[in-house]
Protein backbone atom coordinates (compact mmCIF):
# COMPACT_ATOMS: atom_id res chain seq x y z
CA UNK A 1 0.00 0.00 0.00
CA UNK A 2 1.51 3.69 -0.91
CA UNK A 3 0.58 6.59 1.02
CA UNK A 4 0.32 9.62 -0.40
CA UNK A 5 3.00 12.77 1.41
CA UNK A 6 1.09 16.10 0.90
CA UNK A 7 3.59 18.78 1.10
CA UNK A 8 2.69 22.38 1.70
CA UNK A 9 4.20 25.10 0.55
CA UNK A 10 4.84 28.83 2.52
CA UNK A 11 5.55 31.99 1.02
CA UNK A 12 5.79 35.75 2.74
CA UNK A 13 5.05 38.70 0.58
CA UNK A 14 4.39 41.91 1.55
CA UNK A 15 0.16 43.10 1.73
CA UNK A 16 -1.63 45.64 2.25
CA UNK A 17 -3.00 47.16 5.66
CA UNK A 18 -6.65 46.21 4.45
CA UNK A 19 -5.24 42.73 3.89
CA UNK A 20 -4.24 42.18 7.87
CA UNK A 21 -7.51 43.12 9.22
CA UNK A 22 -9.92 39.95 8.94
CA UNK A 23 -7.14 38.17 10.64
CA UNK A 24 -6.00 40.66 12.97
CA UNK A 25 -9.70 40.89 14.28
CA UNK A 26 -10.76 37.17 14.06
CA UNK A 27 -7.70 36.81 16.17
CA UNK A 28 -6.81 39.37 18.38
CA UNK A 29 -10.11 40.88 18.99
CA UNK A 30 -13.29 38.75 17.39
CA UNK A 31 -15.49 40.78 20.11
CA UNK A 32 -14.74 44.12 19.11
CA UNK A 33 -15.41 46.48 15.93
CA UNK A 34 -12.95 45.92 13.11
CA UNK A 35 -12.44 49.65 13.51
CA UNK A 36 -10.60 48.54 16.51
CA UNK A 37 -7.90 46.53 14.91
CA UNK A 38 -7.13 49.07 12.48
CA UNK A 39 -4.00 51.28 13.08
CA UNK A 40 -3.87 55.03 12.85
CA UNK A 41 -0.79 54.65 11.04
CA UNK A 42 -1.09 51.29 9.10
CA UNK A 43 -0.07 53.01 6.34
CA UNK A 44 3.22 53.98 6.75
CA UNK A 45 3.35 50.45 8.13
CA UNK A 46 4.69 47.26 5.78
CA UNK A 47 2.42 44.80 6.26
CA UNK A 48 3.43 40.84 5.96
CA UNK A 49 1.29 37.99 5.31
CA UNK A 50 2.47 34.42 5.33
CA UNK A 51 0.72 32.09 3.02
CA UNK A 52 0.19 28.36 3.04
CA UNK A 53 -0.36 27.18 0.09
CA UNK A 54 -2.48 30.01 -1.28
CA UNK A 55 -4.11 30.80 1.61
CA UNK A 56 -3.09 33.96 4.06
CA UNK A 57 -2.73 32.32 7.61
CA UNK A 58 -0.68 34.37 9.48
CA UNK A 59 0.20 38.25 9.32
CA UNK A 60 2.54 41.27 11.04
CA UNK A 61 3.09 44.78 10.74
CA UNK A 62 6.49 46.69 11.04
CA UNK A 63 6.85 50.55 11.32
CA UNK A 64 10.45 51.43 11.32
CA UNK A 65 11.35 55.04 12.21
CA UNK A 66 14.77 56.25 12.97
CA UNK A 67 16.57 53.38 12.99
CA UNK A 68 14.10 50.77 14.93
CA UNK A 69 11.07 48.91 14.87
CA UNK A 70 8.24 48.21 16.62
CA UNK A 71 6.13 44.84 14.84
CA UNK A 72 2.35 44.62 15.42
CA UNK A 73 -0.83 42.87 15.07
CA UNK A 74 1.19 39.41 14.79
CA UNK A 75 -1.66 36.97 14.37
CA UNK A 76 -1.41 33.40 13.27
CA UNK A 77 -5.37 31.92 12.53
CA UNK A 78 -6.36 29.88 15.63
CA UNK A 79 -6.65 26.34 13.26
CA UNK A 80 -2.96 27.41 12.84
CA UNK A 81 -1.38 28.02 15.46
CA UNK A 82 1.50 26.02 17.24
CA UNK A 83 2.80 24.87 14.24
CA UNK A 84 5.43 26.96 13.47
CA UNK A 85 3.95 29.20 10.98
CA UNK A 86 4.10 32.17 13.17
CA UNK A 87 7.62 31.67 13.89
CA UNK A 88 8.25 31.32 10.19
CA UNK A 89 7.13 35.10 9.77
CA UNK A 90 8.65 36.48 12.49
CA UNK A 91 11.76 34.80 12.10
CA UNK A 92 11.66 37.12 8.66
CA UNK A 93 10.69 40.13 10.31
CA UNK A 94 13.76 39.94 12.65
CA UNK A 95 15.83 39.58 9.20
CA UNK A 96 14.33 42.05 7.85
CA UNK A 97 15.43 44.24 10.97
CA UNK A 98 19.47 42.54 10.57
CA UNK A 99 19.13 43.20 7.20
CA UNK A 100 18.10 47.17 7.60
CA UNK A 101 20.97 47.52 10.41
CA UNK A 102 17.86 48.29 12.61
CA UNK A 103 19.26 48.99 16.48
CA UNK A 104 16.20 47.65 17.91
CA UNK A 105 12.95 45.69 17.24
CA UNK A 106 10.28 45.98 19.93
CA UNK A 107 6.55 45.03 20.32
CA UNK A 108 3.97 45.30 22.80
CA UNK A 109 3.91 41.41 23.88
CA UNK A 110 0.63 39.94 25.66
CA UNK A 111 2.04 38.45 28.76
CA UNK A 112 0.92 34.90 27.97
CA UNK A 113 2.73 34.65 24.97
CA UNK A 114 6.24 36.33 26.78
CA UNK A 115 8.36 32.92 26.23
CA UNK A 116 7.14 32.41 22.78
CA UNK A 117 9.11 35.93 22.10
CA UNK A 118 12.30 35.13 24.14
CA UNK A 119 12.61 32.18 21.77
CA UNK A 120 13.35 35.40 19.10
CA UNK A 121 16.01 37.18 21.55
CA UNK A 122 13.42 39.47 22.85
CA UNK A 123 13.74 40.73 26.27
CA UNK A 124 11.03 41.88 28.54
CA UNK A 125 11.60 45.63 29.52
CA UNK A 126 9.90 46.75 33.00
CA UNK A 127 6.91 48.17 30.77
CA UNK A 128 3.84 46.83 31.56
CA UNK A 129 0.24 48.03 30.71
CA UNK A 130 -3.41 46.78 30.39
CA UNK A 131 -5.42 47.10 27.40
CA UNK A 132 -9.22 45.96 27.06
CA UNK A 133 -8.61 43.45 29.91
CA UNK A 134 -4.97 41.64 28.36
CA UNK A 135 -1.82 42.51 30.09
CA UNK A 136 1.14 43.54 28.02
CA UNK A 137 4.96 43.71 28.54
CA UNK A 138 7.14 46.08 26.00
CA UNK A 139 9.64 42.84 25.00
CA UNK A 140 12.85 44.24 22.89
CA UNK A 141 15.68 43.26 20.90
CA UNK A 142 19.18 45.26 20.55
CA UNK A 143 21.31 44.72 17.77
Amino acid sequence: MRSTILFMTTKIIEITADETLPIRHQVMWPNKPIDYVKLPNDNEGLHYGLFLDKKLISVISLFINDGEAQFRKFATLENYQGKGYGRILLNEIMQIAVKQSLKRIWCNARRNKSEFYKKFGLVATNTIFIKGDVDYEIMERIF
